[in-house]
């Protein structure tokens, strides 16, 4: 195993922050990690203390042998493709991402670099990954089965509130991931009998805007579409 793989398996250990792995280390070596976010550092800042912590018990220190180098759209996925490049320029050893917009635009930068994805909803759906048995190319990490879950919760839901005939259902039309979580939750619906009333959801200045329109609806119940927004906002 090469010395840049053993950073990517650290990494894929650190970001599900599991404190029983050890590995080797390069005396005086420091590894550059980049870290490409699509919301911002405020709305990430426990995930990113969950991702030192992992990299500590490894005994990686950010500031001694790693250095993170972090880049945030700040919600604006089309900042997206200049940061990848950007953390290509810098020759960083690894870069994380955190969901399918900064997965594809850093697989978009480099075919070379290994680029670790702590969270995705359906790798394979959106073209990240060749599949899950054998991804391929330079892309690994983890996937949660969004389509799956999401749709369980307006399953959830109906056995709550059994008279429930509306739901909202936030998302954000320019993140690719959310075309296969809206198709399954479609399915659902219609065999749950539900009305699923979708409110697209772009930036965080538009929550207040959304919420007064599924009032203006009178909707039952509302649940949201997993991303970068939704994390960053919850």
């Amino acid at each position: 195993m090469n010395k840049r793989r053993k950073l990517v398996v650290a990494l894929g250990a650190g970001a599900l922050a599991v404190p029983y792995c050890s590995f080797a280390q390069q005396q005086g070596k420091v590894w550059r990690v980049g870290f490409l976010g699509a919301a911002t550092a405020q709305g990430y800042a426990r995930h990113i203390e969950a991702l030192r912590e992992g990299f500590r018990d490894l005994g990686y220190i950010d500031g001694k042998n790693i250095v993170i180098a972090f880049r945030w759209a700040e919600g604006d996925y089309a900042r997206l493709a200049g940061l990848a490049a950007e953390l290509v320029r810098i020759n960083v050893d690894v870069i994380v991402t955190s969901s399918t917009p900064t997965t594809l635009a850093a697989k978009q930068a480099t075919t070379t670099i290994p680029i670790v994805i702590a969270s995705i909803g359906d790798a394979v759906a959106v073209g990240a990954v060749s599949s899950y048995a054998r991804p391929g190319g330079n892309v690994t990490g983890t996937t949660y089965f969004v389509p799956e879950l999401c749709a369980k919760r307006l399953e959830i839901i109906r056995d709550a509130m059994p008279r429930t005939r509306r739901v909202a259902v936030v998302f954000n039309p320019d993140n690719p991931g959310h075309i296969p979580i809206l198709k399954a939750m479609e399915l659902t619906a219609k065999a749950l009998k539900l009305e699923l009333q979708r409110f697209p959801l772009r930036k965080s200045d538009e929550i207040d805007g959304a919420f007064a329109a599924m009032a203006a609806k009178r909707v039952d119940a509302l649940t949201t579409v997993d991303g970068p927004l939704a994390t960053a906002n919850m």
